[in-house]
C-alpha cells in the first residue's frame, strides 16, 4: 500500500536562487564557448555565408535536441 501522506519541508529560498542562477551562468558560458568554437571552425576553413550559416543550423538543431531531451 502506498503512503499518501504529503510531507511538507522547509525550503531555504534563497539558495534555491543561488543555485538556479549558477546554472544559468554555466549554460551561458557553455554557449558562449560553443559560439567560438564555431566562429573559429568559420574562419580556419574559410566558410562563405551559406556554408556559415548551414553550420549554425546544424548547432541550432544539436541544442533543439538537447531541449526535447529534458522536456
Amino acid at each position: 500500500m502506498l503512503n499518501s501522506e504529503n510531507e511538507l519541508f522547509e525550503v531555504d529560498e534563497s539558495a534555491l536562487q543561488a543555485i538556479i542562477a549558477a546554472e544559468r551562468k554555466e549554460c551561458a558560458l557553455a554557449v558562449a564557448v560553443r559560439l567560438v568554437a564555431i566562429a573559429l571552425r568559420i574562419n580556419l576553413l574559410d566558410l562563405n555565408g551559406a556554408e556559415a550559416a548551414e553550420l549554425l543550423r546544424q548547432e541550432a538543431e544539436c541544442y533543439q535536441r538537447a531541449s526535447w531531451e529534458l522536456h
